[in-house]
Formats: C-alpha cells, structure tokens, sequence
C-alpha cells in the first residue's frame, strides 16, 4: 500500500515543481524506466530508491509516505485490499499547504485533538 501513496504524492511533487521524470532521474539516479514503472504503480522502490528521489525533490521522505490525497476507496481499489487506518474512529488525516497563520491555527486544532482521543 505504502508504493500507492509513494507514487501518487511523487507525481504531485513533480507536478507542483513543474519537474519531469527525466529530471527526477537526472537528480536522484534512479532511472528512468524505474520511475516510470513506480508511477504507474508497477514500481516497488527499496528504501535507497524512495530516499533518493525523496532527496532529489527535497521532499522528507516521511512526508512522501504518510499522507496522500486519495480517498480510502481509491486506495484500497490499487492495494486490492482493506485499507485499516490508524487514526480512532472520527478522525480523518488532511495535507494542506496554507499560509503560516492558518498552518500555526491548524496546529493548535491537532494538539486539542490529540488531547481530547487521549481522554
């Protein structure tokens, strides 16, 4: 499942930095083919691979592993499986990009969360 939310936020880096796979490969040194496998989903990066292309996007790679923008449904339609969230029941995960005031207040919001699932 972890290559579906690798690939899908890979292609919105690239796309958000107007970059290629050419490019991508260029800066990582993981080639070409390899990265068109990997995102088109047929791909199944090593942990060199995904800090690679993680470094070549300047992206952290947790980041690039922990959220996706793809409903569940989607998800688990790719993984062929049951996704299970770690999140309790109630709770969703969000990736934004928002200005520092909103980022700071949108913290706030999490820490009263985590606060309140922990009782």
């Amino acid at each position: 499942m972890y290559q579906y939310i690798f690939f899908t936020n890979v292609l919105k880096c690239l796309e958000e930095r107007d970059m290629t796979k050419q490019e991508l490969s260029d800066r990582s040194g993981v080639s070409i083919s390899f990265l068109s496998d990997l995102t088109t989903g047929k791909g199944n990066p090593s942990l060199e691979k995904m800090a690679a292309i993680a470094n070549a996007l300047e992206v952290p790679l947790p980041l690039l592993l922990e959220s996706t923008d793809m409903d569940t449904k989607t998800l688990e339609e790719l993984a062929g499986k049951k996704v299970k969230s770690s999140l309790p029941h109630g709770f969703v995960r969000v990736c934004a990009v928002l200005p520092e005031h909103q980022a700071f207040i949108v913290r706030r919001w999490e820490q009263h969360a985590r606060k309140k699932d922990k009782g």
